[in-house]
């Protein structure tokens, strides 16, 4: 087993230095959605940048970090949406910098206890409630995303899966759901303070170090 170690983009060169002075890599291998540094010691590290594919699939010597260091680096422009119940927020970012958004938010209510007060009457109205914040959502995803849909070269979602799936079924949204990448992130109420951090997430390395003892080979990691 590995743990999954969450790399920001500006901490890659250096992370990925550590790894070689540690362990000394001698074999890089791109495959299309990660990058491979096996070690001289047996060690792994499995690196799963943001916004794959990997144009350069197969091994590579010595340039390799490069390469994975200027994938990570790249300036997109990115559109985020994050939805939880009752809260939601969406944003365009030009590399780190957020040049559009909104957030807003709308009351839904908690579960009612057992034996409460007139049980379906209550769920009736949460599900209202629900759909409504969910409407909301998608009305400010598209006055934000749909505008600039021909410039974004990829969408991140994020928040809470079943908020998400509840504003993709608003069928306006259907090209900027066609556009999103398959990391998720997950974060708490999407206020302005939670969006405008969605960079430090969406543009991160996900990197697993699997140690000598358990390191599968290459054909078995995906």
């Amino acid at each position: 087993m590995s743990d999954v170690i969450e790399v920001s983009w500006q901490r890659v060169g250096p992370w990925l230095a550590g790894f070689h002075e540690q362990h000394r890599v001698v074999r890089s291998v791109y495959e299309a959605d990660s990058v491979r540094f096996e070690a001289a010691d047996g060690t792994v590290a499995v690196c799963e940048p943001p916004f794959p594919p990997l144009t350069e699939v197969g091994e590579h010597e010595g340039l390799a970090a490069e390469k994975l260091i200027a994938h990570v680096e790249r300036e997109r422009v990115v559109g985020v949406l994050l939805a939880r119940l009752g809260g939601h927020g969406a944003g365009v970012f030009e590399g780190d910098r957020m040049v559009a958004w909104k957030v807003g938010s709308r009351p839904v209510h908690g579960r009612n206890a057992a034996g409460g007060w007139s049980q379906q009457r209550f769920q009736r109205r949460r599900e209202n409630q629900a759909r409504e914040a969910a409407h909301a959502a998608a009305g400010d995803a598209a006055r934000v995303l749909l505008p600039r849909l021909s410039v974004l070269q990829a969408v991140v979602l994020g928040g809470d899966r079943r908020a998400i799936d509840a504003v993709r079924e608003d069928n306006r949204l259907a090209p900027v759901f066609a556009r999103a990448v398959d990391r998720f992130l997950t974060t708490p109420d999407p206020k302005l303070v939670v969006l405008a951090d969605a960079p430090r997430l969406f543009r991160g390395v996900q990197a697993r170090v699997i140690e000598a003892a358990s390191a599968p080979s290459s054909k078995s990691i995906s």
